[in-house]
């Protein structure tokens, strides 16, 4: 059953005007050169194919002439051109296919770069996650976009081929018989007509089902990333029952789908087979009156069939313009959640970029939901070398760990910060993304790539370079199960010391404990980068140039342990 909340499927001109944004967007691309060419080719070998084919409704009518005439020449000879083109139409059409699929691939590499762009670089795999949300946004960039581009191709071609075909066959049609070219035109129109009602319900349920089969492959990922933690609390029965109800919810979307398949194709076998027939009824008089040649039957049935074929597109082509219908929709609504995203109103907060600066500047943090106060115009500066500590309610330091990073919209102020890698945060759940020692460290793709002794270095600063040789070496893939959740966090901490001028951590004593942390504090100061650490309550005074306390009621007092030098 598909929920009464589900949005309705946009198909509208909107939908359609991204689609031709897109299209123009990838024309115009860096590859759109590329693309141009490739294009040129299989529009060449269309108009080709198209040419080949009405040749050799020519020749397919010689040669049952000769035939019939006993003529064994002619046949010889009409039997030699037929093999001709057949062979030249190979070669057309494997070429053809070649082409279509390289162009496909250039515009999914193209597409699928660009989007990831989007997800990652403004942030929308965010604001996703904490709005109303967008089910399943990594399967629409992954799966939605391979469908789109292959499929968006292929519909354009075949349509642009029934155009080609309609132009070709219709002048055949036409010189053998015009009531038949009028039966061609009236039985695609009707047949196209009926096609539509029965199969329309098939674009709901393909995008029903694209996020039901989205949804329980992300299911069971998360039995598997979290095997340990769902062992331990043995809610192995609560997790079987929803995978249960995933199943049945896909099984049943997808009777449905077999449903109006089955009437869909009730009606388009049929229309497919009277094609064959019907030519025969008009054309086969016309031979018995001996105004015809025996060779203009099978002609006048082949051009019948292409010509209704290219005028019966609709009909022949349902099922997948449903999906296309269902996947142009799906990636309509990511690129609504984009905009909507990028639309969003500025925060009262501003995020004002300076290199050599991390301060706070009559911060007021307050909670989105009732505007409760967590911190009350803090004004601080974090200078280079010094480490700062602040301490208070947990709510409140987790605001101004998410105000650092720009993920805080409720409250005003300014926070001055360096921009990207020139503050790094660690938050107390350490994470590191799939990738090297050397990736996670030194970064992907860098101008000046950190030399290896300097790498080792900083994992010896904060006492975890054995998991160098324990990884594999620098430039090996690091497993999952690696690093413990204490070295993760240390690595964290020597990534900071290779790249940051500034950090800020999140409850650093909780994740690393007290001696590591004292020691990760040390090896920030004495290579002259600016730290603040948020919340740790173990760490001694001795530790920091200046403790700032926040009050339940958002006021703050700093205090200085020593002279900052």
């Amino acid at each position: 059953m598909v929920s009464a909340t589900q949005p309705d499927v946009p198909l509208g001109r909107v939908t359609l005007r991204r689609l031709g944004r897109t299209i123009r967007a990838f024309a115009t691309s860096e590859v759109g050169g590329r693309a141009a060419a490739l294009s040129a080719l299989l529009l060449a070998l269309l108009l080709a194919m198209n040419g080949l084919n009405v040749i050799n409704s020519y020749v397919g009518r010689d040669f049952m002439t000769a035939i019939e005439r006993r003529d064994s020449q002619g046949f010889v000879r009409m039997a030699l051109v037929y093999v001709g083109v057949f062979a030249t139409l190979t070669v057309a059409a494997v070429t053809y296919r070649f082409a279509e699929e390289r162009l496909g691939l250039l515009w999914r590499d193209w597409l699928t770069k660009r989007l990831v762009g989007v997800y990652l670089g403004g942030r929308l795999y965010h604001h996703m996650q904490i709005g109303e949300g967008l089910a399943n946004p990594d399967q629409r960039i992954a799966d939605d976009v391979r469908s789109f581009t292959s499929s968006t191709l292929s519909l354009c071609l075949i349509f642009l081929n029934g155009t080609f075909t309609v132009v070709a066959f219709s002048g055949v049609l036409w010189s053998i018989s015009r009531p038949l070219f009028a039966v061609a035109a009236a039985y695609a129109a009707f047949g196209s007509l009926l096609a539509i009602v029965l199969g329309r319900p098939l674009v709901r349920l393909n995008y029903d089902q694209a996020d039901r089969e989205a949804g329980f492959r992300a299911a069971l990922v998360n039995v598997r990333e979290n095997a340990d933690v769902i062992a331990i609390i043995q809610r192995e029965p609560h997790l079987e029952a929803r995978l249960r109800r995933n199943v049945e919810a896909i099984t049943g979307n997808l009777k449905g789908i077999i449903a109006v398949n089955r009437n869909l194709n009730f009606f388009t076998t049929g229309y497919n087979y009277m094609i064959q027939l019907v030519p025969a009824l008009v054309v086969a008089p016309l031979f018995i009156r001996g105004t015809a040649e025996f060779g203009v039957i099978p002609q006048s049935s082949m051009a019948f069939a292409h010509v209704v074929g290219a005028f019966s597109l609709i009909v022949n082509q349902f099922p997948m313009l449903s999906s296309y219908a269902a996947i142009l929709a799906r990636l309509s609504a990511l690129v609504d959640a984009a905009e909507a995203a990028g639309g969003r109103p500025a925060a009262g907060i501003a995020v004002v970029e300076d290199e050599s600066r991390l301060a706070f500047e009559r911060l007021t943090l307050r909670t989105p939901q009732d505007g409760r106060v967590l911190v009350r115009e803090l004004s601080v500066e974090v200078k280079a070398g010094a480490r700062l500590l602040v301490r208070g309610p947990r709510d409140a330091t987790t605001a101004l760990l998410r105000a650092v990073t720009g993920l805080w919209d409720a409250g005003e102020g300014r926070v001055v910060r360096p921009a990207r890698d020139g503050v790094l945060v660690l938050p107390d759940q350490p994470y590191l993304p799939p990738g090297t020692l050397r990736e996670l460290l030194a970064g992907i793709d860098v101008a000046s790539p950190i030399r290896d002794d300097r790498i080792r270095e900083a994992l010896r600063a904060v006492a975890v370079d054995g998991v160098v040789e324990r990884a594999g070496g620098l430039d090996a893939e690091l497993g999952r199960d690696v690093l413990s959740v204490e070295e993760k966090g240390l690595v964290g901490v020597a990534r900071v010391l290779l790249a940051a001028r500034f950090a800020v951590f999140a409850h650093l004593e909780a994740g690393v404990g007290p001696a590591r942390a004292a020691e990760a504090l040390a090896a920030v100061a004495t290579r002259g980068i600016g730290c603040v650490v948020l919340g740790d309550e173990g760490l001694g005074r001795e530790h920091f140039d200046a403790i700032v306390e926040i009050a339940p009621d958002g006021r703050w007092t700093r205090m200085a342990t020593q002279e900052v030098a």
